[in-house]
């Protein structure tokens, strides 16, 4: 299916049914439901992590110029549903990147909350056409929760985040994507919808993934990444609306995407090489982009083994590392 769905967004496809009409009735009755529990924290916009990060090591003699890093995506990228900037993933991302690189980071977050993939071509016009020619060395993109919420044709989800990584790409970015959330973790949701949430969600990450990949990005599956410590500890990492992460949510997210951001920059002290310990290797790319769909945390890359003739993924599980709290300086 996931390999549909990119064919289908690569080729110009339409949507894909993923719901039999007799479930109609109930699964509607569901989001009803489902609706009057989320979505009531009352939140407004999400705090600004707009700024340097790591700027103690500037005082070192050459560190060199500051990285330049944007991310990009909807209420997750933004981290709503906290109320300090250091506790939003792109703020504990900036600081994390920082310590391994050991140098400043510049931080612009252009992620809006509510934002579909169809948002991303804006994004991304902000990432690019700054006046002062600031173009990212690396973007982190988080999307989808809203596309399936929404009910856009995952052709058309995927097709839109494929194309604004082709731009960043093409710009010189590194890109990393955080791949759409397993939606089934979320606590008010109820059977069958659950179910159907699960599904849907997981299709749509593998789709992903399969698009990120060709167009040169690494993927990062956010996937059931939360769901076990979600089901264990919902009042720890839900917020006060049940849908967004509280901050230990985000802080577990960001420390399973700092590693493959800091690989894409070649910064991450360990080899490319699978690690056939940790289930590691090279699968063909719709392989290993369902694999990564059903198991959060995990990193799909493109790769080119030698010996091997057709495209192939690299899937990796890195270890992470705890992220300490950020202290960002203002860009002037």
């Amino acid at each position: 299916m996931a390999r549909r769905i990119a064919a289908g967004a690569a080729y110009g496809g339409g949507g894909i049914g993923l719901l039999g009409a007799a479930t109609v009735g109930l699964v509607l009755a569901e989001v009803q439901l489902a609706k009057r529990s989320v979505g009531n924290g009352g939140y407004g916009d999400p705090p600004r992590a707009d700024g340097r990060y790591g700027a103690p090591f500037a005082a070192r003699a050459g560190f060199g110029e500051p990285l330049r890093f944007a991310v990009l995506g909807d209420s997750t990228a933004a981290g709503l549903g906290v109320h300090r900037a250091r506790q939003t993933p792109a703020a504990l991302l900036a600081s994390g990147l920082a310590a391994v690189a050991e140098r400043p980071v510049d931080l612009r977050v252009v992620a809006k909350a509510g934002a579909q993939s169809d948002d991303l071509d804006r994004q991304v016009t902000l990432v690019l056409s700054d006046e002062t020619g600031w173009v990212p060395d690396v973007c982190v993109v988080m999307i989808g929760a809203n596309d399936v919420t929404h009910r856009m044709p995952p052709t058309r989800s995927v097709r839109l985040l494929a194309t604004a990584v082709r731009r960043l790409r093409t710009a010189g970015a590194e890109v990393v994507v955080g791949t759409c959330p397993d939606l089934g973790t979320i606590e008010p949701v109820y059977q069958p919808l659950r179910w159907l949430a699960r599904r849907v969600s997981r299709q749509l990450a593998a789709a992903q993934t399969i698009g990120v990949v060709e167009q040169g990005g690494r993927t990062v599956s956010l996937g059931d990444l939360l769901g076990p410590e979600f089901a264990a500890n919902p009042r720890e990492l839900f917020g006060p609306d049940n849908y967004h992460p509280s901050a230990e949510g985000y802080a577990t997210a960001a420390m399973a995407v700092l590693p493959t951001l800091c690989a894409a920059l070649g910064l991450w002290p360990e080899e490319e090489r699978p690690d056939v310990s940790r289930r590691e290797g090279f699968l063909p790319v719709a392989r290993a982009a369902a694999q990564a769909a059903a198991e959060g945390g995990t990193e799909v890359t493109g790769a080119a083994p030698a010996g091997h003739r057709g495209p192939l993924a690299l899937l990796k599980r890195r270890r992470r590392r705890r992220i300490q709290t950020p202290a960002p300086t203002p860009i002037a």
